[in-house]
């Protein structure tokens, strides 16, 4: 573990992405750098997650079922006084929808597939 993610440990991260490999996979390796992790398996489950357990950090997918990755971030920014972290992970290449991610205030966004170094970077940078 690096000096950055002991800083790090011990904070909740909210994931909400439908794909059940991909949740597993990053689950696995934010729980071995040391964090809590809670799971959504739609866009309705993650908001009322984040606003229940108000996590330090959401990785969020953009395209699932029931309520989409940018209709989360578009209510979250609009009902949380303090902004909530937020990864954007999607298999989408438009860069329209990179743009609009950005302009909701997005952290970090990252396309798929993705090396999971690449997201624990990510993950350990914006809880710093």
């Amino acid at each position: 573990m690096t000096t950055e993610s002991k800083a790090t440990a011990g904070k909740t991260v909210l994931i909400v992405d439908d794909d059940y490999e991909i949740v597993d996979a990053m689950r696995a390796a934010l729980e071995a750098h040391g964090h809590y992790v809670l799971v959504a398996r739609d866009g309705n489950q993650g908001l009322a997650m984040a606003e229940r357990e108000d996590p330090d950090l959401m990785i969020l997918d953009m395209m699932m079922p029931k309520r989409s990755g940018f209709l989360v971030l578009e209510k979250l920014r609009r009902v949380r006084p303090i902004p909530l972290r937020v990864i954007m992970i999607t298999a989408n290449e438009g860069s329209r929808h990179k743009a609009y991610a950005e302009m909701l205030g997005v952290d970090d966004y990252i396309r798929k597939p993705f090396a999971m170094d690449r997201l624990l970077e990510s993950v350990d940078r914006l809880l710093a």
